[in-house]
């Protein structure tokens, strides 16, 4: 069959009409190709509904890395957005870059870990420029870190990296952890 370009096709109230009506209907076309819009609307509907869905309004921070596995707290409060330190048991990452390896770092000695307090500086260099032009920037800087630690990782690691964030000038460090009634859950 050949592809041939296709008639006008007037709107359902001339085909109604008694004028137009039988002068349309004596050329054979079918008077209008109405489109369907009804699934149209549904699967818009069903996008809709699974972006709002997607939507946190809680403002969630944090993304966990496969290699964490966070402490369980019965109680805790909301974090705000801040830089995060996530300490598994095979690196040190800092906002999704890698510092430094975990044995690397319990195999020194020393208090301080210079590429952490170098890469939080950055961010508060970063913050500072991003800010540079509101009034009350100052007042808004309140110099937290939040530090997501996996279970099995010793203390003194911890202790390190909270010593170099209030180095750095990140003094209030903000642990996470998972609600004890979603772990439960979960575990079902």
């Amino acid at each position: 069959m050949a592809i041939v370009q296709p008639g006008r096709r007037p709107a359902l109230r001339c085909a109604r009409s008694r004028v137009l009506g039988p002068r349309l209907r004596r050329f054979g076309h079918p008077l209008d190709a109405q489109l369907n819009v009804v699934p149209m609307v549904d699967m818009m509907t069903m996008l809709v509904i699974f972006l709002l869905q997607q939507f946190s309004a809680t403002g969630e921070v944090l993304y966990l890395q496969r290699d964490i596995r966070l402490p369980v707290a019965r109680h805790g409060v909301a974090i705000d957005a801040a830089p995060v330190v996530a300490i598994s048991q095979a690196q040190l990452v800092v906002s999704g870059v890698k510092l430094a390896d975990v044995p690397a770092l319990l195999a020194e000695n020393a208090l301080e870990i210079p590429a952490l307090e170098e890469k939080l500086k950055e961010e508060r260099r970063r913050w500072d420029f991003v800010h540079q032009n509101d009034p009350d920037r100052e007042r808004r800087w309140t110099g937290a870190v939040n530090v997501q630690a996996d279970v099995k990782v010793p203390f003194k690691l911890v202790k390190r990296v909270m010593w170099s964030c209030g180095r750095a000038g990140y003094h209030d460090v903000n642990f996470a952890t998972v609600e004890e009634a979603k772990r439960s859950a979960a575990a079902r």
